[in-house]
C-alpha cells in the first residue's frame, strides 16, 4: 500500500474526522442501531463511542476495514470500547459471514471508497436478517448540476490524495440497486465544509425478503 496509505492517510483521517460536528453526525445515525451489528469501513474506530450498548442496544459488533494502517490506529479505541469488537482486515466486497447473521449493518464515510460498491452492498443484504436495517452516513453526488460538474472534474485528484475516495457516487442509487429498500433518507450539506465534499446522505434501508 505504501507509506502514505498505511501511515500518513490514516493519521490525517483520524485527525480530520473527529470534530464535534462530525461526532454529532455519528451520534445521530447510530443512536437506533441495535442487536448484532456489522460495520464496514471501520477506519480508526471513531464510531465506537456513539453506539448505544446494552440489552436494548448493540449486543455485539463485528467490524471490517481493508487498511492495516487504519486498524493499527483503531487499537487504542478498541481497548477502551464498551463492548468486545471483532475486527477483520478485509474489504467490504468479501464478507466471510453466514446468510442472515446480523440484525443491523453500518457504513459511515465508507461507500465513497469501496472499490466495487455493488457486490459490497449485495453482500450486506445477504448477511442481514429479514427485516434487518442498514444505517448509512455518506458523502456523495450532489443534487445541484453545477456541483455535480465540479465533483466530476475533481474526482480523479480526490481519488489520488484520498486513497480511492470518490466525490461523485450516487449513494441513494447504489443502496436502492442492491435490493435494500430505503425507508429514511436526508440530503443536506455539512456546515463549514466545501459543498463538493460535504453533500451528505443520511439514511436507513431495510432488507424485506
Amino acid at each position: 500500500m505504501g507509506f502514505y496509505a498505511d501511515c500518513i492517510f490514516p493519521w490525517l483521517m483520524d485527525l480530520s474526522m473527529r470534530s464535534e460536528s462530525i461526532s454529532a453526525e455519528r451520534r445521530r445515525v447510530l443512536r437506533d442501531v441495535a442487536g448484532d451489528v456489522l460495520e464496514i469501513g471501520f477506519g480508526t474506530g471513531l464510531n465506537l463511542p456513539h453506539y448505544v450498548v446494552g440489552p436494548d442496544g448493540v449486543r455485539s459488533l463485528t467490524a471490517l476495514d481493508p487498511s492495516r494502517g487504519m486498524a493499527k490506529r483503531a487499537a487504542r479505541r478498541l481497548r477502551q470500547a464498551p463492548l468486545a469488537v471483532r475486527l477483520e482486515v478485509l474489504p467490504a466486497e468479501r464478507l466471510p459471514f453466514a446468510d442472515e447473521q446480523f440484525d443491523a449493518a453500518v457504513s459511515t464515510w465508507t461507500l465513497c471508497s469501496v472499490a466495487d460498491p455493488a457486490p459490497a452492498l449485495a453482500g450486506l443484504r445477504r448477511v442481514l436478517k429479514r427485516g434487518g436495517r442498514f444505517f448509512f452516513l455518506e458523502h456523495g453526488r450532489a443534487q445541484a448540476e453545477h456541483l455535480r460538474r465540479w465533483q466530476d472534474r475533481l474526482n480523479p485528484l480526490q481519488r489520488r490524495i484520498a486513497c480511492g475516495c470518490n466525490l461523485n457516487r450516487d449513494i441513494e442509487g447504489l443502496v436502492s440497486q442492491s435490493g435494500l429498500r430505503i425507508i429514511e433518507l436526508e440530503r443536506y450539506f455539512l456546515p463549514r465544509v466545501p459543498k463538493i465534499v460535504g453533500s451528505m446522505y443520511r439514511g436507513v434501508a431495510v432488507r424485506d425478503g
